[in-house]
């Protein structure tokens, strides 16, 4: 039985790790080759380590692994001209582009007007504008082809506010904009555009002293089973967080066939965590 995204051939930024990884091997396992990018360092004003060159090496043994062609650089969404290159590399050793997954994303905290200017504008550079970018690398070959599905990776927080995160919370409400409009230009062209809304992954965005502070203040040590409570209290459902894969097949779903008709949607992905009331968990 052919995989639901079989021939195809499907950018990831962000693929080194996290989500990024999970869709690239979930692609993978179901047809697609991959062009797996990633900026492989860490990022001034993030208070959490970068993946590595050896991150992004992994993924690619990974999808070799699973008998499937992957193309893979370092490259920072910050960077339209390496995004080009990555992507011109992959198109001509893969032969098309079929699919986007625009997920390369940072995080940082502080209450709005704590942030420095070199955090807010690095936060929109790389969660808003690299999204642009990305998908700037690989329309013009989705338009040659009249085909095509985008997804931009956005948050629980593109729809709704979330304290200590405006520089955040203001970029993945931004991406929700571009998928919009994206969806209205290029649905004449048979492209898709969608946009996906995880609540907190089990990532190393999420599980870190920083984030595990921002949760805890002074109450206790900043540790992940000290913070697994409070994670909990975000989501409706009794989890503290959702696994990677769990995203990864609504990104799956919405470069398939199955999702052929669907374009110009938030797709969420937040165990409840958006429901207009507040279960208490006991």
């Amino acid at each position: 039985m052919a995989g639901r995204v079989e021939g195809k051939v499907a950018l990831v930024t962000g693929a080194a790790r996290g989500q990024g990884r999970s869709h690239a091997l979930r692609l993978a396992q179901e047809g697609a080759d991959i062009i797996a990018v990633d900026v492989c360092a860490d990022v001034d004003s993030v208070p959490y380590g970068g993946a590595t060159e050896a991150d992004l090496a992994e993924t690619a043994k990974q999808i070799e692994d699973l008998d499937r062609r992957v193309v893979s650089r370092v490259a920072d969404v910050r960077d339209l001209a390496a995004l080009q290159e990555a992507v011109s590399a992959g198109v001509s050793e893969l032969g098309r582009i079929d699919i986007l997954a625009a997920n390369a994303g940072i995080a940082s905290f502080a209450p709005a007007w704590e942030l420095d200017e070199d955090t807010w504008q690095t936060m929109i550079d790389v969660n808003l504008t690299g999204v642009w970018k990305s998908t700037k690398a690989v329309i013009p070959y989705m338009l040659e082809q009249n085909s095509g599905s985008i997804v931009l990776t956005s948050s629980t927080a593109g729809l709704v506010a979330f304290a200590n995160l405006a520089h955040y919370t203001a970029a993945k409400h931004g991406v929700v904009g571009l998928m919009r409009t994206l969806a209205v230009e290029l649905a004449p062209h048979g492209v898709r555009c969608n946009s996906v809304h995880p609540t907190t992954v089990n990532t190393p965005m999420i599980h870190n002293e920083a984030m595990y502070s921002l949760f805890l203040g002074d109450s206790a040590a900043p540790t992940r089973d000290n913070a697994t409570p409070a994670f909990q209290t975000l989501n409706g459902l009794p989890i503290p967080w959702v696994e990677p894969v769990d995203i990864s097949n609504a990104v799956l779903y919405l470069a398939s066939e199955e999702a052929r008709y669907v374009t110009g949607t938030t797709q969420i992905i937040d165990a409840g965590g958006l429901a207009p009331y507040k279960a208490p968990h006991l």
